[in-house]
Parts: structure tokens; C-alpha cells; sequence
């Protein structure tokens, strides 16, 4: 017997193909390249599937919504590894189909509760991380925390930026808690779960609720260091918040930049995406709060050790602005790595990627 299991198959991307599709699939398979879609936890075959559809004509929220469908046929009389691989699948799918959309509509909220119940069944088999909830004085964050267990000699907390978040840097997570360091994956004001389960957005007040999560931290495991890593615009806040926090011991930036406010609003959707960070379609309101998250200014902590993760083709952020943040930083005790061949975040060294941080965390707080 001979079974046949059908795929779209690989798609050339020339520019007379993808200007024929709509404006929504051209932004989004420029904006999520393959590296970056796999680097949130897209499977490899999954993100060619992906790229192919909406190539073919398919939008990219319908494409992405089925895929995660085939996901979840497998699931059905599966073993219980296979259930956890593909629900797995399924959540990271789920998340990439909602990347596109701008506004916080019922639909989109719906969408990645989905996604994360997903993630927290593979989680409950898996036995391998668990939900967590902090309570603040401005609203409740979520994230997951993936504990070292034993072995654990050290705390993180872990933040992804603007699209990004908790669920997405899950492979830093494991690399952290493989180096005996527990990992919170934190979905920040503004961010995933924390966003839209608890409405909790962006305000200039941001700095208390990340000291309620390094609180929750410190009540968990008295006396162990804690460091923190952000990604993409995540970095600039790991880094204002280190400075501020005599607890962070130290900070690793993957993608930040010095002034966040002045990312100008003819950059595309970005700039849209940063207003809704804030839970505001009034764009001063929203660069009011931006204006607050200072990575470069002085602290009680100005000392804490920094190491700044930069790709050296990175379109967003490049090696020049990289270098400005690290020159402006307060402390003496930093270094910049350059991946030479580096997108944003560095997502196509996305092992290597993870491997340098978790590494670098795991000696400094030791």
C-alpha cells in the first residue's frame, strides 16, 4: 500500500510573483522570513508550507489557521511525544496567523487563547514548564516558566519585544534551563497573554510590574541571582530595567536600540504596532510612554554586566546603532558579538543565538 501525503511543496519568491499578491501577504512574508518564522517556533516544513500558500493566492491568517488544523489531526490516538510535537506545532501556527493583524478585535484575543491553551497541554504532558500569573499594581502578567530543576543555581527572566513574545523565545528558555538557570517567560505590559487575557498594555508605569516579576523570582528561590534578556525592542527595556534594579546581577540585549521613541512613523506598520503596545490609538499618548524607557540613562545599578547580541544584516537595527547603544551604556563591564551574516534577533543562528546567551547568563551569575 502506498500513502500519499500531499504538500504545496516549495515556492520560487521572485518580484513579479509576490507583487501580484495582496499588500497583507506581501508585508508578511517580507517581514517574517523563513528564519524568523521558525525562530517563533514554526516548523521547518510548516513554514514552507506557509510561504508556499500564501504564494499560491492564500492569505496569510487562513493559510497559517489551517496548517495549524493539520497539526491537530495528528493528535488524535497519537503517542503521548507525538501529541506534545504537534500541539506544539499547532500553538506556534496559531500565533504566526494573528502576526498580521493590527487592532486587539475579539477574533484576534480568540485566536491566541487558543494558541496558548494549546501550549499548556503539551506543557501538562510534557511535565516540562508550567503557567505562571503575577499579580501588580497595574494588572496581572502572564508567562510560563520553564525551571532548571534540581541543577538550578540561577533565575532569568526572558522578554521578546513589539510581535515576539513568551511563547515564541521558548527555545532560550530551554537553553537556560539546561544550564541550570530557571527561565521566566515573560509576556511583558503590552505583550501576548498578559495583552489580551488581562488587558494589562504599555504605560509609563511600566517599570513596576517587571519588578513584580523579578519579586516573583526572588520570593520563589531566595538569595539566587537573577538576570534578564530581551529581545528585539525587549532589549532596550531589559536594559532599563537593569540599570534601575540592583537585583538584575546581569542583562543580555538581542535588538534594542537607545530611543525607542524615535522609531518614526513611516516605518511601515511598526510604528502602528508600538501605539498598540499601549493599549492607544492616540500616538502621543503612546510616545509619552515610550519616552520612559531609557536603556542608556544612569542607575543604581549602572554597573550590572552587559552583553549586546547584534546581526550584522539585520535591517532594522544595524551594526552602527548596535554600537551606540553599547558606547552609551552605563556600565564598563560590556561587550557587543556580532553574528557577521545576522537578520534581526539573530534568527538564522538561532541555536548558536541561544547557546551564547544562556552560556554568557549562566557564568556571569555565577
Amino acid at each position: 500500500m502506498i500513502v500519499t501525503r500531499e504538500y504545496t511543496g516549495s515556492r520560487a519568491e521572485t518580484d513579479e510573483i509576490t507583487s501580484k499578491l495582496s499588500i497583507e501577504s506581501q508585508a508578511a512574508l517580507r517581514q517574517f522570513s523563513l528564519e524568523r518564522t521558525i525562530g517563533y517556533g514554526v516548523n521547518y516544513a510548516d513554514a514552507i508550507e506557509l510561504r508556499a500558500r500564501v504564494l499560491d493566492g492564500q492569505d496569510w491568517r487562513s493559510a497559517a489557521t489551517e496548517l495549524a488544523d493539520v497539526c491537530l489531526e495528528q493528535v488524535q490516538d497519537a503517542s503521548r511525544v507525538t501529541r506534545i510535537g504537534y500541539l506544539r506545532r499547532a500553538s506556534a501556527l496559531l500565533r504566526m496567523s494573528q502576526m498580521m493583524m493590527l487592532s486587539d478585535t475579539s477574533e484576534r484575543r480568540a485566536i491566541y487563547a487558543n494558541a496558548a491553551e494549546l501550549y499548556a497541554q503539551a506543557a501538562e504532558l510534557a511535565g516540562d514548564r508550567k503557567r505562571i500569573s503575577i499579580k501588580t499594581d497595574h494588572g496581572m502578567l502572564a508567562g510560563w516558566l520553564i525551571p532548571a530543576g534540581e541543577a538550578a543555581g540561577a533565575s532569568a527572566i526572558v522578554i521578546g519585544g513589539i510581535e515576539g513574545w513568551a511563547m515564541d523565545f521558548d527555545s532560550l528558555g530551554e537553553a537556560l534551563a539546561a544550564r541550570g538557570v530557571d527561565a521566566l517567560m515573560l509576556d511583558a505590559p503590552g505583550q501576548g497573554e498578559t495583552r489580551f487575557q488581562h488587558e494589562h498594555y504599555m504605560s509609563p508605569q511600566w517599570r513596576q510590574p517587571y519588578g513584580s516579576a523579578i519579586d516573583f523570582l526572588e520570593e520563589r528561590a531566595p538569595g539566587r541571582p537573577i538576570g534578564i534578556i530581551g529581545n528585539s525592542m525587549g532589549g532596550s527595556f531589559a536594559m532599563a530595567v537593569a540599570v534601575d534594579d540592583p537585583r538584575i546581577g546581569a542583562c543580555c540585549g538581542n535588538g534594542g536600540i537607545l530611543a525607542p521613541w524615535m522609531v518614526p512613523p513611516t516605518i511601515g506598520t511598526f510604528f502602528s504596532k508600538m501605539v498598540a503596545f499601549c493599549g492607544t490609538e492616540d500616538a502621543d499618548k503612546a510616545l509619552d510612554a515610550w519616552k520612559t524607557v531609557t536603556p542608556a540613562a544612569d542607575g543604581p545599578n549602572a554597573g550590572y554586566p552587559l552583553l549586546i547580541v547584534q546581526g550584522g544584516q539585520d535591517p532594522l537595527v544595524s551594526v552602527d546603532l548596535g554600537e551606540v547603544l553599547l558606547n552609551q551604556a552605563p556600565t564598563d563591564d560590556k561587550q557587543m558579538v556580532v553574528f557577521s551574516d545576522g537578520q534581526h534577533c539573530v534568527y538564522n543562528h538561532q541555536h548558536d543565538r541561544d547557546v551564547l546567551m544562556a552560556d554568557w547568563l549562566r557564568a556571569r551569575l555565577s
